[in-house]
C-alpha cells in the first residue's frame, strides 16, 4: 500500500470520528437545554409558593368555628354542629382515696361500680390542668383585713373614751383591754397571711385539676323531628338536666360532690382549654372586662395608676401606725394614770398599815393607848381630807371667777 492510499485512508477516518463527536456535542447541548426547564419551572413554583405565604391570610368566621369545633354556649349547654349535638357539663370534686381506709375504699369501690352500671349514655370523662391562681383569694384577703382594721380602730377609740370616763372599774378594763390586744393581734395574723399567699402567687408551679363528665344529646333521639331550634333547645336541656341529675345522685354514693356548670363557668372551662398560657396570665373575667378595643385609647396613664396606687399605700399606712401609736400611747396614759392614783392614796395606805400594826401589838401596848394612837392616825387623815377638799373647791371657784370674767 502506498503513502497516499494511507493518508486518505486516515483523513477519511478521522473526517468520521469529528462528524461523530459534533454530533455527540449537539446532543449534549439539547439535553443539557431541555433539563433546564423544568428547573426554571420549579424555582418559578417555589417564588410564587413564597409570594403566598407572605401574603396575609384572611380568617372568616367559619373558618373559626371549625377549629374550636363548637358553635357557642347556651342555657348551660354547648352547642355543636348548628344544633345537631349538645353537650351539658358535670364538674366534680376530687376524694383523697389514698387516706381511706379499707372499708371507706371499698365502699368508693362498690358505688363507682354501680355509677358504670347505670350508665345508658355515652359519657366523656375529662380532666383538665391548670395553674392556681391566687389573686381572688389575695384580695378577698385583704378586703377582710381592711374590715379588722376598722374594727380594731373603733374598738381602740372605744376603749380610750372609757379609761377616760373613769366609769369603769379595773376589772372591765382589763376585760375592755384583752379584746383590743385580740383584735390587734388578729389583724397582724390577717397581715401575715396576705403576705404569705402574695409569696405563694410568685410560684408557677402550683397546679390544680379539675374532673368533668361530660354528657352529649342529639336531637334525633326525639321521637318527632317537627320541632324549630328553640324546642329543640329545651328537649335537649330537659334530656341533659335529667340525665346529669342522675349522674350527680350516683357519684355522690361514692362521696364525690358533683355540680352542673352554668354558661359562664363552661366559657371559662373552654377558655383554659384554647388558651392555656394566656389564662395564667389573664384570667377569663378579666379578659372580659379588659376592653381589646379600649386598651389603647382609653387605658389611664402609667403615672396616675401609680399615683393612685401609692396613695392607696399611705392610706393604709397611716390606718396602721394611726392604730399601733393609739395603742402605745393608751398603755403609757394607763400606767400614769394607775400611778397616780397610788400616788393619791399613799397617805391613806400609810394610815391603815399604821393602824394594822398597832392593832397588832395592842397587847404590849395596852388598850388604852391604842384606842388613842388610832383615834388620833383617823383624826389627821380626816384633816388631810378636808384640807384637800377645800384646795379643790378653791380651784373650781377660780376657774368659775375665770369663765366668767371671759364671758
Amino acid at each position: 500500500m502506498s503513502n497516499n492510499q494511507m493518508i486518505n485512508i486516515l483523513t477519511i477516518v478521522l473526517g468520521i470520528m469529528i462528524s461523530i463527536l459534533v454530533v455527540l456535542c449537539i446532543i449534549f447541548i439539547i439535553l443539557k437545554f431541555k433539563s433546564k426547564k423544568p428547573k426554571d419551572k420549579k424555582i418559578q413554583n417555589k417564588v410564587v409558593e413564597k409570594g403566598q405565604s407572605t401574603a396575609p391570610q384572611t380568617y372568616s368566621k367559619q373558618s373559626i368555628f371549625k377549629f374550636m369545633e363548637f358553635d357557642g354556649i347556651t342555657d348551660n349547654m354547648i352547642v355543636q354542629k348548628d344544633g345537631k349535638r349538645f353537650l351539658m357539663v358535670i364538674e366534680c370534686q376530687g376524694i383523697n382515696y389514698d387516706l381511706m381506709s379499707g372499708l371507706e375504699k371499698n365502699s368508693v369501690e362498690q358505688g363507682f361500680l354501680q355509677f358504670l352500671n347505670t350508665l345508658r349514655y355515652p359519657i366523656q370523662i375529662y380532666v383538665q390542668t391548670r395553674t392556681v391562681n391566687l389573686v381572688n383569694s389575695i384580695n378577698t384577703y385583704k378586703e377582710r383585713v381592711e374590715n379588722i382594721s376598722k374594727q380594731y380602730a373603733n374598738k381602740q377609740m372605744e376603749y380610750n373614751q372609757k379609761v377616760r370616763s373613769g366609769q369603769y372599774t379595773e376589772r372591765e378594763l382589763d376585760k375592755e383591754r384583752f379584746e383590743l390586744t385580740r383584735q390587734r393581734n388578729l389583724y397582724e395574723y390577717g397581715i401575715d397571711i396576705v403576705n404569705n399567699t402574695e409569696r405563694m402567687s410568685l410560684n408557677r408551679n402550683i397546679l390544680s385539676k379539675c374532673y368533668y363528665v361530660i354528657i352529649p344529646y342529639y336531637p334525633e333521639e326525639a321521637s318527632n323531628g317537627n320541632f324549630d331550634k328553640e324546642e329543640i333547645s329545651n328537649i335537649a336541656f330537659s334530656e341533659l338536666y335529667t340525665k346529669a341529675q342522675s349522674i350527680i345522685s350516683s357519684l355522690a354514693v361514692c362521696g364525690i360532690k358533683s355540680k352542673v356548670l352554668d354558661s359562664t363557668e363552661i366559657a371559662e372551662l373552654l377558655y383554659v382549654a384554647y388558651n392555656r398560657d394566656e389564662s395564667e396570665i389573664l384570667d377569663l373575667q378579666r379578659a372580659l372586662n379588659a376592653g381589646y378595643e379600649d386598651l389603647y385609647t382609653t387605658a389611664p396613664d402609667v403615672f396616675d395608676k401609680r399615683m393612685k396606687q401609692l396613695d392607696i399605700k399611705i392610706e393604709q399606712d397611716a390606718i396602721r401606725k394611726a392604730n399601733e401609736t393609739i395603742y402605745e400611747v393608751a398603755e403609757e396614759n394607763e400606767k400614769q394614770r394607775r400611778a397616780k392614783r397610788r400616788e393619791e392614796e399613799l397617805d391613806n395606805l400609810i394610815d391603815q398599815m399604821a393602824m394594822a400594826l398597832i392593832e397588832e401589838n395592842k397587847r404590849a401596848l395596852g388598850e388604852d393607848l391604842t384606842n388613842q394612837a388610832i383615834e388620833k392616825i383617823q383624826k389627821d387623815s380626816e384633816e388631810r381630807t378636808k384640807e384637800k377638799g377645800g384646795e379643790e373647791d378653791g380651784k373650781k371657784t377660780k376657774t368659775r371667777r375665770k369663765a366668767t370674767k371671759s364671758v
